[in-house]
């Protein structure tokens, strides 16, 4: 039963939704779409159980009313069959229409919403550019993609389970009351006039506070988790006091913050007392004064009073449920800040996947300059041959990693288009195109997985032979077996830690380039692959790169330039353009940049940045 319930909405079916809604109304209509078959259904059993409830307090005083006008010897003779059906209704069937209106608020709605929110988030922010990462701290991302699921849930939880169902309560009530005296549903009308007035006004400052609260929160997360990220800068630079008084003054905030959010709680349970006084005071004392002129009977002010205290009672929940949809609303709104956006990099309706035939590039009158007007690519033209070497060399900022960003399309040239065998790389899947092209850097992003998981990026369905092969040619096989992590995983299950930590610099690049290999993709892009080992090390990355490299184009960046002298041609970029080209020996008896850059620095490192 519970399954089928919870099998009614598949949360993680619609993946492309497109950007979400900056309006938080719009955001969750977005959101509630695939539940809307079943809405009717959630709105129909929440309206019978209030429908219900109320209905029991009105029979509860007719009950009164037989006791009060009846003779003790003839009450169950006349009534006992009314009184026995409604104690099988009462045991039965009330049970049975609050667990199937729990079955479809809980199993069907929230059980799925919340984590289809999340997945929705997550999945639109994947597919933002590398840029965006860049610039917002990875903990905030993360918080508000997990912050946005529970109050978007909650929220829709709280207007079924609330809203929805005090209305009809309170309509029920209102109209029990105008049968009983008309004159009595004017105090329960105006009240509910005042505190739907008094949730608006008090509902707009918890909004506020939540969103200023969410952010205060996000940030103390963000500042955290980068600190711990970074843990090995905050160890060397004797940085721990620093790091905590960088996060205290986020805590501070959050706490600042956050006491302002409990003061207006507090004043709210002292308000609303106020206000549930007037409504028992001015309803009931209204009853009883109809009592006293015979206008009501006993029972009748029994319905009364119970109506108005059970509706007393349920003000304090109002009003908590009330304040959370508005500090839900808070959480929501800090969370589009960053969930809204666009992505910048999108591929063109009915994008085709790109086919790769022989692996020619080219640059066709390129220019990228940041949305600056210096720095990046001015006007680069620039042909690779299929299965040609290419070396770039220059100095910080010249373009030579803009050039490999527009390339692997982690964003899009301000002007002129990029080329891999005829096809423009603008109008081909993502996906496709870096799956055309395999890159080893100088920092490997590992993952926290395990070995064979960080392998399998390269080619996920690769068996075990494959990979074998993979971490054979990367020469990566003698310390694999030996590898354990803490839970006692071995060999290809060991985790490798955050980024890889438990690896040393050399194991890394061993394994990052056994995922290249695996691969296996036609273009081949190095980005300083080594320039960060040891020698030895060096040596050995250098030896199975030489056998990646057979049959494949490559574009080679290198400060040490020794690592591309063999290359079929070197490219030096100055200034975002080519201000040399050849082959090592051409440009060394040319005597021009790259022969500066070589005679100064005799094999070791040019110091340059990335450009």
């Amino acid at each position: 039963m519970y399954r089928f319930f919870e099998n009614l909405v598949n949360p993680y079916a619609d993946r492309s939704v497109g950007t979400p809604p900056r309006d938080i109304i719009a955001f969750i209509g977005s959101e509630m779409q695939p539940f809307r078959r079943i809405i009717p259904f959630i709105l129909f059993m929440s309206f019978a159980v209030a429908i219900m409830e109320t209905w029991l307090i009105s029979y509860s005083g007719k009950v009164i009313d037989y006791i009060n006008v009846t003779d003790k010897s003839e009450v169950w003779n006349l009534y006992g069959v009314e009184l026995f059906l409604v104690a099988l209704f009462i045991l039965f069937a009330r049970p049975v229409a609050h667990y199937f209106n729990g079955m479809m608020q809980h199993q069907a709605l929230s059980g799925s919403l919340r984590d289809q929110v999340r997945w929705r988030a997550h999945t639109h922010l994947l597919g933002q550019s590398r840029g965006f990462f860049h610039d917002d701290f990875a903990g905030r991302l993360a918080n508000r993609v997990m912050q946005v699921g529970p109050a978007v849930e909650d929220n829709v939880f709280t207007f079924f389970d609330a809203v929805w169902f005090v209305s009809i309560y309170f309509l029920s009530a209102l109209y029990i009351m105008s049968g009983i005296s008309g004159v009595l549903a004017i105090p329960m009308v105006l009240w509910l006039i005042a505190f739907i007035a008094y949730i608006i006004f008090m509902g707009r400052k918890i909004s506020l506070a939540s969103e200023e609260m969410s952010q205060t929160r996000s940030m103390v997360t963000a500042r955290v988790v980068d600190a711990y990220t970074n843990i090995e800068s905050v160890k060397l630079f004797s940085g721990a006091s620093r790091e905590q008084g960088f996060a205290l003054d986020a805590a501070q905030a959050d706490l600042a913050k956050f006491r302002v959010f409990l003061r207006l709680w507090t004043r709210i349970r002292f308000e609303l007392n106020i206000l549930t006084g007037i409504l028992i005071v001015g309803v009931i004392g209204l009853a009883l004064y109809n009592w006293t002129l015979d206008a009501i009977s006993l029972g009748e002010i029994s319905i009364v009073a119970a109506l108005v205290m059970r509706l007393s009672a349920m003000t304090g929940w109002i009003m908590w449920v009330s304040t959370m949809l508005f500090e839900n609303a808070g959480k929501i709104h800090e969370s589009m800040e960053s969930l809204a956006q666009p992505q910048s990099v999108t591929d063109v309706d009915a994008a085709p996947v790109l086919t790769v035939n022989s692996g020619e590039i080219r640059f066709r009158h390129v220019r990228h300059h940041y949305g600056r007007d210096q720095g990046g690519l001015n006007g680069l033209d620039l042909t690779i041959a299929a299965g040609e070497k290419v070396g770039l060399v220059g100095r910080s900022g010249a373009g030579k990693t803009t050039m490999v960003n527009l390339l692997l399309r982690f964003m899009d040239p301000e002007k002129g288009q990029i080329e891999i065998d005829g096809q423009d790389i603008a109008t081909v899947q993502q996906e496709s195109l870096r799956g055309a092209i395999g890159m080893v850097t100088q920092e490997p992003g590992l993952m926290h997985r395990s070995v064979r998981d960080n392998i399998l990026l390269g080619r996920p369905d690769a068996d075990d032979a494959m990979i074998a092969s993979a971490v054979s040619r990367a020469d990566a096989a003698d310390f694999i077996p030996d590898l354990e992590d803490p839970n006692g995983r071995r060999g290809y299950e060991a985790f490798v830690g955050e980024r890889g930590v438990k690896l040393s610099g050399g194991q890394r690049q061993r394994v990052a380039l056994a995922r290249v290999v695996l691969k296996d993709a036609p273009i081949l892009v190095l980005d300083e692959a080594t320039s960060a080992l040891d020698s030895e090390s060096e040596a050995a990355i250098q030896e199975a790169l030489s056998g990646v490299m057979k049959g494949k184009t490559v574009i080679a960046i290198a400060h040490r330039l020794s690592t591309i002298a063999r290359m079929d041609r070197i490219v030096v970029l100055d200034d975002g353009q080519i201000a040399e080209i050849g082959t090592h020996k051409e440009l060394l008896a040319k005597g021009g940049l790259y022969a500066g850059f070589w005679a100064r620095q005799s094999g070791e490192m040019l110091g340059l940045e990335e450009g």
